[in-house]
């Protein structure tokens, strides 16, 4: 296939655009400046820019760009993150209705984060979305779609849990802590976080990719998620560290604010039924064995 991927240099796309030509795929790139000739692209979401040449051939595009949501949510960045993502799907979804011939498949990242605050409820795809200001996001992200959805393009939503690697993203300043011996959990510690790792995240979009029956919103989770408490633990374990220092949710709100309610404090429950019912397995299923794996991996 020919692929046309954003975000390539993120936490994912670095992974996943070795991996798609490893199976013989050829991998195209939109990129912010400077783009090298003949595989990557320019585009430029906020100004609605983007090289008409981008899709020429394309048989599936994978957009993975969005600002880091790992940073204190004052009024600009809440508009960063937002837009990042809502300004750059309603460009794609407008240039992939427009394209003839037009790519049939558009994977499009997304986020669990549509759930909201769900306590002890298990959340399939068929769960209503939250509250929140991640929820909203979400919702507002995946509606951009809908004109290359009616255009015919099979729209698959990527709904990601936290995604354990040692290279970024959450692990890292959940690890630090238990190596100065004063880990514990988050909150109360009773709140459900849905996880996966790096390695079943890449697995998982291909097998997106390669599967015409998937669409609509799919979890990408691993199939046991755990409680921040359970997490802790694990954590404690497999670095042979205390978890006895619990951080209280007050000190988290105002350390952090609403990133620190909303990625921290909020239960998501979220189970993958659709990534399983379409034959897909996991490599980690535990999150003590998943642990293990990613603080081995890469740096």
């Amino acid at each position: 296939m020919r692929i046309l991927v954003t975000g390539g240099s993120g936490l994912i796309g670095r992974r996943l655009v070795p991996a798609l030509a490893a199976d013989g795929h050829t991998v195209l790139r939109l990129v912010r400046a400077r783009p090298h000739e003949g595989c990557e692209f320019l585009w430029s979401p906020e100004t609605g820019i983007m090289d008409p040449a981008a899709l020429a051939g394309c048989d599936a595009l994978i957009h993975l760009a969005g600002a880091s949501i790992a940073a204190r949510w004052d009024h600009e960045r809440r508009i960063q993150i937002r837009e990042s993502r809502v300004a750059s799907t309603r460009l794609l979804a407008a240039r992939l209705a427009r394209a003839l011939p037009r790519p049939g498949t558009w994977l499009c990242a997304s986020a669990v984060g549509i759930y909201g605050d769900r306590g002890e409820e298990v959340l399939s795809e068929a769960s209503a979305p939250g509250a929140g200001f991640l929820a909203d996001v979400v919702r507002a992200w995946e509606s951009e779609s809908v004109p290359a959805s009616q255009a015919g393009v099979r729209v698959v939503h990527l709904r990601l849990g936290i995604v354990l690697a040692r290279a970024g993203g959450a692990l890292p300043p959940l690890v630090w802590p238990f190596r100065l011996g004063v880990g514990g959990h988050l909150g109360n510690g009773r709140q459900w976080l849905s996880w996966i790792t790096l390695d079943d995240t890449i697995d998982a979009i291909r097998h997106a990719l390669a599967h015409p029956d998937l669409t609509g919103p799919v979890n990408v989770v691993a199939p046991a998620p755990v409680t921040h408490r359970e997490l802790g633990r694990a954590l404690g374990r497999v670095l042979g560290r205390p978890a006895w220092m619990p951080v209280p949710a007050w000190a988290l709100r105002l350390a952090m604010g609403q990133m620190g309610e909303e990625l921290l404090l909020f239960s998501q429950r979220v189970v993958p039924g659709r990534l399983r019912a379409s034959g897909f397995s996991f490599s980690h299923e535990g999150i003590e064995g998943a642990l293990r794996h990613a603080l081995r991996g890469p740096s």
